[in-house]
């Protein structure tokens, strides 16, 4: 019997990837691609649906030709992204502007608004409080500020549904992606047309609501013929990033959580229900019965692309000449640099900050800098910023006193050693991680289930996830941190009233 490959892949805040594995769970191949985002303002973030959808082609037809397979032996695929982002779509079905990103803070003033006038609504209908994250609060800003944008909207795809739809032609979107619209009830899995309305569209403008291992529809022939698939190969529906990150990692159970360094930074235990905090965002799991709520740092690696892109261009170009990466140089010079940074502190809130602040108007900055600091000062201060703020996001969980016995590591910034030591020490509390942790394998291992190739989700798991080591706390760097975290609050309080004024 010839044997069934899977397909995931990922759209990420940079760059998208995708992973090819075999029925054990071996990945057979890796590709990757970078697209660009756009910052036409202070807090604002944008990208191109069609740069998205280009390196998807490139990376699945990559996959198969690394591998040195036939197309025809990938039995599914799946494709994951980030939440919130949704792609407007005028008679044509192309996309009328770029989308706007997550993370971008433009629509504050929106956000305030829901919050004074229909906090009921939302609190009936969703499991989370409004941001300016959410779908909703951008419709509304694109409403007022670029009206002939909405008025020329014919159908809302979400980033990952667009993609998709020009690979299958489908219509649809998941339930878990569908949460992070709020324009849903969470409850039910059907649009409400009274936020439909706020955002200036209707019910029947948004797309059908399937469940994440729902096939959505099939390979197009023209994306068969620029890729290698198989014309006719099932498209799962699929899900969020985080979705598939935490569902790879192995946490699959109560009494686990993950701790993401990615774009975003996130830690997120497993439960069995939401949790009632405006601190947390609520998402189900892709396992029927189980959530996984977390709160959020809404620059965490991307802080650290955006110091290593501005300040990192030497160590660029010596990676480039060594056949490395640049962060590597980079991590080398942080590596000689003791705990704490001798007391340079970096705050990493280039588009505001989620938790527990909640406030578009924080900036980014170094604090402290002296003479005697060097670059690897810098790096590694960037490093206990990112940290730090996620120490912010941990003491929330503390304070809803949810049992976590172990903590999983995932993301791009996991992969580096240092960095995941930092965390552990700020954190203080042990990291385990695994082997691969990404949301393309996540993707790849829901077309598993979904096709019936993995017997279940915990069949999947078993023969997908390996754990790769465990991170223990330095006991004095643990110490260290303790007082660099109060550190951290204390210039945080003092420079928020500053922004607050300039801002």
């Amino acid at each position: 019997m010839a044997e069934k490959l899977l397909l995931g892949v990922d759209l990420g805040g940079s760059s998208s990837k995708a992973t090819l594995i075999d029925s054990q769970g071996n990945v057979l191949a890796t590709a990757s691609r970078e697209y660009p985002a756009y910052s036409p303002k202070p807090g604002w973030l944008e990208q191109d649906a069609d740069d998205l959808f280009d390196a998807v082609i490139v990376n699945i037809k990559a996959c198969i030709e690394k591998a040195g397979i036939d197309g025809k032996a990938i039995s599914a695929l799946a494709i994951d992204a980030a939440t919130h982002m949704a792609v407007l779509c005028g008679a044509d079905d192309k996309p009328l502007r770029r989308f706007i990103h997550w993370s971008d803070a433009r629509s504050g003033a929106q956000t305030k608004f829901l919050k004074e006038n229909f906090s009921e609504l939302l609190r009936e209908s969703s499991a989370n409080s409004v941001s300016p994250a959410w779908t909703l609060p951008q419709m509304m800003w694109l409403r007022e500020n670029e009206p002939e944008v909405i008025k020329n909207t014919r159908r809302v795809y979400f980033a990952k549904d667009y993609v998709r739809h020009r690979i299958t032609g489908d219509f649809c979107t998941d339930s878990i992606e569908a949460m992070g619209a709020m324009l849903c009830n969470d409850h039910t899995s059907r649009w409400v047309p009274e936020l439909c309305e706020l955002a200036g569209v209707s019910a029947d403008m948004l797309p059908e609501i399937k469940q994440p291992g729902d096939i959505a529809g099939f390979v197009l022939p023209e994306i068969a013929a620029a890729t290698g698939l198989a014309a006719g190969t099932p498209v799962i529906t699929g899900t969020t990033d985080t979705a598939l990150e935490v569902y790879a990692s192995g946490a699959i159970a109560e009494g686990c959580a993950t701790v993401k360094l990615a774009t975003a930074g996130r830690i997120c235990p497993i439960t069995s229900g939401p949790i009632a905090s405006h601190q947390f965002f609520n998402y189900r799991h892709v396992i029927p019965g189980l959530w996984y709520p977390g709160t959020g740092t809404r620059s965490c690696a991307a802080s650290y692309k955006w110091y290593r892109d501005i300040f990192g261009t030497d160590e660029s170009r010596i990676a480039e000449e060594k056949g490395t990466s640049a962060y590597e140089v980079l991590n080398r010079a942080a590596e000689a640099v003791p705990a704490g940074s001798e007391k340079l502190y970096f705050h990493p809130y280039l588009l505001g900050e989620m938790t527990p602040y909640y406030d578009d108007k924080l900036r980014a900055s170094f604090v402290g800098a002296g003479m005697h600091h060097t670059k690897g000062h810098f790096t590694r201060a960037v490093m206990e910023g990112i940290s730090y703020s996620m120490r912010d996001c941990l003491e929330e969980i503390k304070a809803q006193k949810i049992a976590v016995s172990e903590y999983r590591i995932i993301g791009g910034g996991a992969k580096g050693r240092l960095w995941r030591q930092i965390l552990a020490d700020v954190l203080a509390t042990p990291l385990t991680s695994t082997v691969d942790n990404d949301s393309s394998l996540g993707s790849a291992m829901l077309a598993g289930v979904a096709t019936g190739v993995f017997a279940d989700f915990d069949d999947s798991v078993k023969k997908c996830v390996t754990v790769a080591d465990v991170v223990t706390p330095i006991p004095e760097n643990v110490e260290i941190y303790e007082k660099g975290f109060k550190d951290y609050r204390t210039i945080q309080k003092a420079l928020a009233e500053v922004y607050h004024d300039i801002i």
